[in-house]
């Protein structure tokens, strides 16, 4: 096994193969089969970008609610024999995103070659993110953005990171919950330094001296990049792009495939029988915990692991979840693993796996009876089941944030990024020398120096 990690070839051609396979099956099953094995939301995609070839607006087809970027890149699906082009792109994307993740653990975390591709192949030979992928979603394009995010963090490119950030928001909102954990994990070291001089300097001074030149360019880049893809879209296709792209999440009611415990509610509401407008505030307990709550409470511990928690957070309060959705937090599943109680215990690690699958498999066949049999599971099979999987998640969601937390702050050196070695001690990949470390060095320098002073002398003494 070990020498199967040892040939990044290996995996990866094997990461290929299978959904090379996924894709073919999909082809056979959609030809023989009443039961598609294409996304209906490929369907929407391709139909958008069909109007784009014609000069039409993306949003002429009804429910497309994604940014026109999306729309041109699957343009070639227009064309005759080149329907599966997007599968395809997925399939390469979230590929790359695997690529990507193996950079993260063995540059950025410090962890060997081998076990770094042993971990990424949790992404890369995971049949759920190539089913996901070659079933035309496009989830793998946003994992290639937010392990690019991460990884131009990591390595403090941080005018590459705000194009990155302002990037992924635009193409999907909910990146923008890793904004604030980004700009609390920069310049830590900085803050640390300043913070015994906040009594001195007053509130005001100390909240100004968090305004790093790091910080500023990140968010000015984000902001820019997002402001004038924004822009761009609105000149082009007018108010339609505001409202599908971002103002109709507030009001957004879908209720099928949804694993979220509103579900039934949302159901309701569609129907006009709900008698309470929860869909526009079902997003405030969801936006507390994710982007503000744990990112202060862990982004300095370990800013992967706080993706993940935030990430894990978003996804189990959402007003809707499908499993497209899973694959958000799943990117971060092997950056957690490394110094994770789920590894280190495996009984814990094995009951956790299984309860989300079963969970999931539960809230599925009330699912397959309601919308593929027409048989009413509403009460009490289908409530039940979106109960039991926001239980589960909300347990697994406490485990990762007790593991994060009980890491050490990662304050002491700019750009490092805590984790384990294979011997089980504590190591650091540092980006940049600190200030208290480049003290540290002279001072040991003149202690040198003054012994070979010593030295010197009762050398002269003995003479």
């Amino acid at each position: 096994m070990h020498s199967l990690f040892s040939s990044p070839g290996l995996i990866f051609s094997a990461a290929g193969a299978l959904r090379v396979v996924l894709l073919f099956y999909g082809l056979y099953q959609d030809a023989h089969s009443a039961m598609k094995y294409t996304d209906i939301d490929y369907m929407v995609f391709t139909d958008a970008a069909r109007f784009v070839s014609r000069g039409a607006s993306p949003y002429v087809r009804d429910t497309y609610r994604y940014t026109p970027l999306l729309a041109w890149m699957l343009l070639p699906t227009a064309w005759n024999g080149w329907f599966s082009f997007g599968k395809v792109l997925f399939a390469i994307a979230d590929m790359v995103a695997g690529w990507l993740l193996v950079r993260v653990l063995r540059d950025q975390m410090g962890i060997s070659g081998p076990r770094a591709l042993k971990y990424a192949s949790i992404w890369l030979l995971n049949p759920m993110v190539a089913t996901i992928s070659t079933r035309g979603s496009s989830e793998g394009l946003l994992g290639v953005m937010v392990v690019a995010l991460l990884w131009a963090v990591l390595q403090r490119r941080v005018t590459l990171a705000g194009v990155l950030l302002g990037l992924g928001v635009h193409f999907k909102i909910y990146p923008f919950i890793y904004g604030p954990s980004i700009l609390w994990w920069l310049d830590a070291d900085k803050d640390h330094e300043t913070r015994d001089k906040k009594t001195s300097q007053g509130v005001i001074s100390y909240i100004l001296s968090l305004a790093t030149p790091d910080r500023i360019t990140i968010t000015f880049a984000a902001l820019s990049t997002f402001s004038a893809l924004n822009l761009s879209m609105y000149i082009l296709y007018g108010l339609p792009f505001m409202q599908h792209t971002y103002l109709h999440h507030l009001t957004r009611i879908d209720h099928r495939h949804n694993f979220s415990p509103y579900n039934i509610l949302l159901y309701l509401s569609a129907a006009g029988n709900s008698g309470v407008g929860f869909e526009s505030i079902a997003f405030i307990p969801q936006l507390t915990l994710s982007a503000v709550a744990i990112p202060l409470a862990l982004a300095r511990r370990s800013l992967p692991g706080a993706m993940l928690a935030q990430t894990f957070a978003f996804v189990a309060f959402n007003k809707v979840c499908t499993s497209q959705y899973f694959l958000w937090y799943l990117i971060f599943l092997p950056l957690y693993l490394p110094n994770s109680s789920l590894i280190k215990r495996p009984y814990l690690g094995i009951s956790a796996g299984l309860l989300w699958v079963v969970a999931q498999a539960l809230w599925l066949y009330e699912g397959f009876q309601l919308e593929f049999l027409g048989i009413s599971s509403f009460v009490p099979g289908l409530w039940l089941s979106s109960l039991f999987f926001f239980a589960v998640n909300i347990w697994i969601l406490g485990i990762i944030i007790a593991d994060v937390g009980s890491l050490p702050q990662d304050t002491g050196k700019r750009g490092a990024v805590a984790t384990t070695r294979e011997d089980g001690q504590r190591s650091e990949v540092t980006g940049r020398v600190t200030s208290a470390e480049k003290f540290d060095e002279k001072k040991r320098r003149n202690i040198e120096a003054y012994m070979n002073d010593l030295k010197a002398l009762g050398d002269g003494g003995a003479e």
